[in-house]
């Protein structure tokens, strides 16, 4: 057993766990879920040990062992520059979320942080298995909690929210599902590896029909779930109607199961179809970005103007994907972890606001400055983090993402440039319409400052927001190498090579 298992496995044996504690002692499932994600984020930062003093491509810590013998599906799990930084991420966000709920959440304790624990392992599964039906089973165990977290412990259209959750990323399920189906038919493996060994090295051929539709039926399951302008009407009315945990989770960990999933298997598996579909997916990327924006500036509800705010930020991530220079990818891979940073700490601030006043309309505030100064300086740092300020996080992904789509087609960054300028709009009236101005007299009355549970929860990100956005050759060599990888494999002299049945000089390690 590697460090990883341990990792993966631990959230499930915290899930079996806390379904062991009494429902009669919420305290117990509070703590035990505390004590259990802070020992699995405490672990996780050893899979930091082979990228320390070195940026290797490939997977640095795997294991590989039959799970069912027929048909061959393994446990393959695996980790390397691209998925490190995101299980990370998910490993800190978990603890996060429970203290956030520590007081929120009053009714049916013991399933609320079961269910955190269970969500923790579908969603670690999903960036670290290297087999497709493995991946699957992930994908598919990872949604089951976040349906019940939003349908139990959500607002009052809770019940509305979670189905169309649910329906929407099934119906992308399905298809991503059929096209694994026929990628074992043809290769005789579900192995992510084995199957690009067989591609690069000629031995699996796919008409370039066929590799478009393989392509298409991946880049749905994926689109939905970042998600991708259409298909992105499902989020606003799930984090509307998620409690604090859930929003949180949602944004910065679930929706870069999306963009992990395009760049991992329809960059790495069919280069060819993502290469001729990259003009149009850039240019669903670019209205998704200005789209979401302009919505986001008319939302008189917070919840929604950070979901919003979302479709418009992971529009840069697409954007940076199918650019295909080696910017754009690593401006796309910052962009992952920063939107995960700054919009999480965006709904934490949202939901501690919520818990005072409990009112997500902004026209409810005004003036919560004067009663709680600690909590609007907080805020301001990471508005200004979300819409790019220099030396915070967000300015390094964007810039990045700008620099590689320039690149590429000018044009493309020329528009999707607006995005960050109306950002900037959409974020400043919000914090003008929330904490400035004269404060009511139910506002003083409710609204108090941050308390030392908050500051605990919030202290972490808002020191990452600075640490990503001034040190980044912690993150970024890593994130190159496999990015330099991808583009090697997805350059036309190396499919070019594959479709002549040569090997090409670059080859993914096992």
């Amino acid at each position: 057993m590697t460090i990883l298992d341990l990792v993966l496995f631990l959230p499930l044996i915290g899930f079996l766990a806390l379904l062991l504690v009494p429902k009669s002692n919420p305290g117990a499932s509070r703590m035990g879920a505390l004590i259990i994600s802070l020992a699995i984020f405490i672990v996780s930062l050893g899979l930091l040990a082979p990228y320390w003093q070195a940026a290797p491509t490939g997977y640095t810590i795997s294991t590989n062992v039959s799970w069912i013998n027929y048909p061959p599906i393994r446990y393959h799990v695996g980790i390397d520059g691209l998925s490190l930084w995101l299980v990370l991420l998910t490993t800190l966000l978990t603890p996060i979320s429970v203290l956030v709920s520590w007081k929120y959440i009053d009714h049916r304790v013991k399933e609320f942080f079961a269910f955190m624990m269970l969500l923790e392992f579908g969603m670690l599964g999903v960036f670290v298995a290297l087999d497709l039906f493995l991946f699957f089973t992930f994908w598919e165990v990872s949604l089951v909690p976040m349906y019940f977290l939003i349908g139990i412990w959500g607002h009052e259209r809770r019940i509305y929210a979670a189905v169309k959750f649910f329906l929407y990323t099934m119906a992308g399920s399905a298809l991503m599902l059929a096209a694994i189906i026929y990628l074992y038919n043809k290769a005789g493996s579900f192995d992510v590896v084995d199957i690009t060994n067989q591609m690069q090295a000629g031995r699996l051929a796919l008409d370039p029909h066929v590799q478009m539709l393989l392509f298409l039926a991946f880049f749905i399951a994926f689109a939905i779930k970042v998600p991708l302008f259409p298909l992105h009407t499902w989020l606003p009315d799930a984090h509307v109607e998620a409690p604090t945990a859930g929003s949180v989770m949602l944004a910065s960990v679930m929706l870069k199961m999306g963009t992990y999933g395009l760049l991992r298997f329809c960059v790495g598996l069919f280069p060819s179809a993502a290469r001729a579909s990259a003009p149009w997916v850039a240019g669903l990327a670019i209205v998704g970005i200005v789209y979401g924006a302009l919505v986001a500036l008319m939302q008189p509800n917070m919840k929604k103007l950070v979901a919003y705010s979302s479709v418009s930020h992971l529009g840069f991530v697409v954007l940076g994907i199918f650019s295909f220079t080696q910017q754009g990818l690593d401006g796309a891979v910052y962009q992952m972890l920063n939107h995960g940073v700054s919009t999480g700490a965006l709904f934490i601030l949202v939901g501690f606001l919520y818990e005072r006043r409990h009112s997500l309309e902004i026209a409810a505030y005004g003036g919560v400055s004067t009663p709680a100064p600690n909590l609007a300086a907080v805020f301001l740092i990471t508005t200004l983090a979300s819409i790019g300020l220099p030396t915070l996080n967000n300015f390094i992904g964007e810039y990045l993402v700008l620099q590689g789509s320039a690149q590429a087609n000018f044009t493309w960054t020329v528009f999707a440039a607006l995005g960050v300028i109306l950002s900037a709009c959409y974020m400043l009236w919000l914090y003008q319409r929330t904490f400035y101005g004269k404060a009511s007299e139910s506002v003083s009355h409710h609204m108090f400052d941050l308390g030392a549970r908050e500051w605990a929860a919030i202290l972490p990100l808002l020191l990452l927001m600075v640490w990503m956005g001034t040190f980044t050759q912690t993150f970024l060599p890593s994130i190159s190498a496999q990015n330099a990888q991808i583009l090697r494999q997805a350059t036309p002299n190396a499919l070019a090579a594959g479709l002549h049945g040569t090997e090409p000089g670059s080859e993914v390690k096992r």
